[in-house]
């Protein structure tokens, strides 16, 4: 396979690309430092937690359909659309008048975010072959990674700088110049007659949304909603979610990985900045977790050039899962401030050895007309193990941040022996 995008034209696309996923990405954490501000200027309520939530739940459950549309209808066109969708929603956040049209905003942006990481994922897929894709994947999750823990940073020096609207208004310029570059993308055009699976997009909505707010009716009407999901996929002409991608086994595996690993290295990111934050004070705290972040980005360009030079990848998830566990041991077992931040390099190492590669990898084994589905299938995987983390981790955090730490052991135990089960399948030239 030979590279689709021309040379000069790829640089300015792919500069478009990763903007797109840092903007979305640093807008799910950057909220966080300013939600005091928030609830100080339209009054405090217990509703504020939604301000988050509902950008994270929007982004997952729209992820599917995208994918689909993209498969349908093209990449380009469903990128650039979703890229309008989060600024729209990026302005009506910044002039909500109220905390109630806040969160319908969030949503907004939210369902732009989830079209911005699938569709820049299968993008990628489509103007590279697997092996020269390897080292933008990793510039993909280097972007992932540092929005991802630069965002409550980002969020606090924005809010104290020019109050907390300007979190969602700094999208607008950005957002105009990520569309700018990725007017000069050139994929593949496609469009094929399909039926909407509408039934398939609500119950997989319904079943993403049980899921996350984890309490004893909603996962109920989760696994009725994922039950009824199964039957009608089957049943259906055009489904948002093929089933029969589960036949593969690299595609199956990785989904499994991609919810553990989302489980452990974003869900617990929160509960880490926490930690440092207790006796250091939230400024040096999120300097503090500036060696953590470093250790992401160069684990990423790393692994992303080896696997580029030799095509093998089940090292790096399984080598991820073995140095996050170790990580974790030593935070549970060892004390003071060295220490804890040399585990917690070893903790970012980890994370940065396991963000793209599982996407390379399905990306990999898809057929070319399924590439939206994988990618939306592994974004959402992810997505739903970060979201889950930090609901979940929130009991284990009542008996302090120790308990997180032991609650991470047996998911990434569980993580490391499902990495050994990962097939060997060499990429792509």
């Amino acid at each position: 396979m030979h590279t689709i995008a021309p040379q000069r034209a790829r640089k300015t696309a792919l500069t478009g690309l990763f903007l797109s996923v840092f903007l979305a990405m640093l807008d799910a954490q950057a909220v966080a430092t300013a939600l005091p501000r928030i609830s100080a200027e339209f009054g405090g309520t217990g509703a504020y937690a939604w301000v988050t939530t509902a950008y994270l739940l929007a982004g997952s459950v729209t992820a599917p359909l995208y994918g689909k549309l993209g498969d349908v209808h093209g990449r380009k066109r469903v990128l650039l659309g979703a890229l309008a969708l989060f600024v729209a929603g990026s302005l009506a956040c910044g002039l909500a008048s109220s905390a109630a049209l806040l969160i319908a905003s969030r949503v907004l942006q939210g369902a732009g975010s989830g079209g911005l990481f699938v569709s820049v994922g299968a993008s990628l897929g489509e103007m590279f072959s697997p092996r020269e894709g390897a080292k933008y994947f990793g510039w993909f999750s280097i972007c992932f990674a540092v929005a991802s823990l630069a965002g409550p940073v980002a969020g606090g020096f924005l809010t104290g700088l020019a109050g907390w609207r300007s979190i969602f208004l700094v999208n607008l310029p950005l957002g105009l110049v990520a569309a700018a570059c990725l007017s000069t993308l050139e994929l593949p055009r496609r469009r094929k007659d399909a039926p909407f699976d509408f039934t398939g997009v609500v119950l997989l909505g319904v079943a993403i949304t049980g899921f996350t707010l984890l309490t004893p009716w909603s996962v109920a009407l989760g696994a009725i909603a994922a039950t009824a999901f199964v039957v009608a996929e089957r049943r259906a002409e055009a489904p948002v979610l093929p089933l029969r991608l589960f036949r593969d086994r690299t595609f199956t595996v990785s989904v499994v990985l991609s919810v553990l690993a989302g489980f452990s290295f974003l869900g617990s990111v929160n509960y880490i900045a926490g930690y440092l934050q207790a006796d250091a004070g939230p400024a040096e705290g999120g300097l503090l977790l500036v060696p953590m972040t470093l250790a992401v980005a160069l684990s990423s360009v790393v692994s992303s050039k080896i696997i580029a030079r030799t095509g093998a990848y089940r090292w790096a998830p399984r080598l991820s899962m073995a140095l996050g566990l170790l990580a974790v041991l030593g935070l549970t077992t060892l004390h003071g401030l060295p220490v804890v931040l040399a585990c917690l390099v070893v903790f970012g190492l980890a994370a940065g050895l396991n963000l793209q590669v599982l996407a390379l990898a399905t990306q990999n084994t898809a057929p070319a007309g399924d590439r939206g589905a994988v990618a939306a299938a592994v974004n959402l995987a992810r997505a739903l193990g970060s979201a889950l983390g930090p609901v979940a981790l929130g009991f284990a955090y009542n008996a302090g941040a120790h308990g997180v730490f032991l609650a991470l052991l047996p998911v990434l135990a569980l993580a490391l022996v499902t990495a050994f089960a990962l097939p060997h399948v060499p990429l792509h030239r």
